[in-house]
């Protein structure tokens, strides 16, 4: 088996794995799949991680978006125009500097008019909802970051599970191997003692038997094998591919000290979902105050039918209260109040499952060390057990059925012991997922290298 991880890939990923995904490029393959890389590789190659990267995008964006109150609005106009209309004519008169006392009001005559215009009017104050909803905005994109942070921590503990299941898989193949082989070697044994009249026909077929059955639990492994290796591409976002690991490169995952859950990306979310639910209140009661708006103007007027040129100037303030509304504004505040409540009651929920998660976890990794410690004792005696029945069924001491008995119970007792070994790696990464750890230190949620 390969030892060595590609260097390319420890640069791209654990440096700066961001970029890999905002590039949409698939970051170079390692030669070994470790626990850590594949966590790495996955929070830069996952769709998951993709789509919760453009999430953010579209968040930032609204901000930008919330903020253009912040700005004046400028406006430029440039229109050409005839007309022998009384009112209009006359005021192309008027706006061009030719007015005469003798000209007729009622007809004027035609004219034209070459009409620049440039304008600019601000927003000075509209109920604080402005900055209402940039706060909004902003808590809305901090959510959305806490919420790529969640799915990474999801992903990042569903790929160790993975990873363990190819170990725990290649465990019971290995195993099952191991299985075969020793039934095969008996069998020679039973075959020899047959051929000399030292066994019973029944005896041999018993063996016949057991060495069928253990090549079906053979292909059985290696199906599991290979279906836990396609699991474990498609979380990192391959469709194919080799699959080599090594779990003896791997970073101990270290157990958490301090069991709080305040990390937790869930509980950061709600605190960003519940500030953008008080900005958007705030954005409602706003609607109940007036606005007051500046504004003004320059325009430039020239004529070539009359040949005329002038410019004029406005400015001036605004302010609009609106008196009644069919109360939509209070519909407005009593829907924001509600859903600013919902979510501070999702909140607590959300706190109370966490805690759960977290003594459960605790829980689970406690188990998995008694498991392992029973498990290794158990795999002791069964080889010991298997070691001298293989002796005394070649000295003819026993029947093929006790050493089928004692082969099994060897085989079962390294299944077990291979599932506790895993057991303890996957309660591990739950216990850290469960605390809002990453999988492993001096790496964040985002997979960057601290």
């Amino acid at each position: 088996m390969i030892k060595s991880g590609s260097v390319a890939f420890w640069l791209f990923i654990l440096v700066n794995p961001v970029l890999a995904v905002a590039s949409g490029n698939t970051p170079d393959l390692p030669e070994v799949w470790t626990t850590r890389n594949s966590v790495a590789f996955s929070l830069a190659n996952s769709p998951d991680s993709r789509v919760a990267l453009q999430r953010i995008e579209v968040a930032t964006a609204a901000v930008n978006q919330a903020r253009v109150g912040f700005y004046p609005h400028v406006d430029v106009s440039a229109q050409y125009g005839q007309t022998n209309n009384p009112m209009y004519s006359f005021g192309n008169i008027l706006n061009q500097g030719t007015f005469s006392p003798s000209m007729d009001f009622n007809d004027p005559g035609r004219t034209d008019d070459l009409n620049l215009r440039a304008g600019v009017e601000y927003r000075f104050y509209n109920g604080g909802r402005d900055q209402a909803g940039v706060d909004a905005a902003e808590a809305t994109l901090s959510r959305s970051r806490t919420e790529r942070e969640r799915v990474h921590s999801r992903l990042a503990f569903e790929v160790v599970r993975s990873f363990q299941s190819m170990v725990q898989a290649a465990e019971m193949l290995e195993a099952r191997n191991a299985s075969l082989d020793a039934i095969r070697a008996s069998l020679a044994v039973a075959e020899a003692r047959f051929n000399a009249g030292d066994l019973l026909k029944a005896d041999l077929l018993n063996l016949e038997v057991q060495e069928s059955r253990a090549s079906e639990n053979l292909i059985l492994a290696e199906h599991r094998l290979q279906l836990s290796q396609k699991i474990f591409l498609n979380l990192l976002g391959l469709k194919d591919g080799s699959v080599v690991i090594d779990s003896s490169q791997d970073s101990k995952q270290e157990i958490p000290g301090d069991q709080s859950y305040e990390l937790r990306p869930e509980l950061q979310s709600f605190a960003h979902a519940e500030e953008a639910a008080a900005a958007n209140l705030q954005v409602a009661r706003g609607g109940k105050l007036p606005t007051v708006d500046g504004f003004a103007s320059y325009q430039y007027d020239e004529g070539f039918v009359i040949d005329g040129t002038g410019d004029s100037w406005m400015a001036g303030v605004k302010v609009n209260y609106r008196l009644f509304d069919g109360n939509r504004t209070s519909a407005d505040v009593a829907k924001a109040m509600a859903e600013l409540s919902t979510i501070r009651a999702q909140r607590k929920k959300a706190e109370l499952g966490i805690d759960l998660e977290v003594k459960q976890a605790k829980l689970s990794y406690h188990q998995a060390v008694q498991r392992l410690q029973v498990t290794e004792k158990m795999v002791e005696q069964a080889e010991e057990s298997a070691r001298l029945s293989r002796i005394r069924f070649k000295e003819g001491v026993i029947l093929s059925s006790d050493l089928i008995d004692v082969e099994m119970r060897l085989t079962d007792a390294l299944v077990r012991q291979s599932v506790a070994k895993a057991n303890i790696k996957v309660a591990t990464a739950d216990f850290r997922r469960a605390v809002g750890l990453p999988q492993f230190e001096g790496m964040t949620q985002q997979g960057e290298s601290k």
